[in-house]
């Protein structure tokens, strides 16, 4: 395994986790992590601030759009591997919580039980969700057609 596939899928665990809802993460994370190795906390939780920013058109010139609440932690196993994790909004417990598994995965027993048990039902979880907004969209989409009206 390349660093860059382990680096990718890294990064698709921590989006996975971070976007599912804190309720359903909490719940799966208590289900799946008995006798997982404890983490202290190295870095927060804590709360700061970062700004947005975007670009009309996707290829204009930068501009700020605002601040996002967001929380970062960091937390080290006692075998030394080091978790990190920043979500947006305002929640502690799930920023730990994620920081806990990033940890986790990097562990050779642990990571396809990570992966099965919390990474894919956030992918699934994000699945649905945006297959309900495809389908609310549909609902109320409008068709507009140009009808002629002919002279004879």
């Amino acid at each position: 395994m390349t660093a860059e596939t382990a680096n990718a899928r890294r990064k698709r665990a921590l989006d996975a986790m971070a976007s599912m809802p804190a309720s359903m993460l909490h719940e799966l994370y208590n289900e799946n992590t008995a006798g997982a190795p404890g983490a202290i906390a190295v870095r927060g939780p804590e709360i700061g601030a970062i700004m947005l920013r975007g670009r009309i058109g996707g290829g204009g010139a930068p501009f700020n759009l605002g601040e996002a609440s967001v929380t970062r932690a960091t937390v080290r196993l006692d075998s030394g591997e080091l978790g990190h994790s920043i979500v947006l909004g305002r929640d502690a417990d799930k920023a730990r919580m994620i920081a806990h598994l990033d940890a986790l995965r990097q562990l050779p027993d642990w990571v396809g039980r990570v992966e099965k048990s919390i990474v894919e039902p956030a992918l699934e979880h994000a699945r649905e969700e945006a297959k309900l907004q495809a389908e609310e969209t549909e609902a109320t989409r409008v068709d507009f057609f140009t009808m002629v009206r002919g002279e004879d």
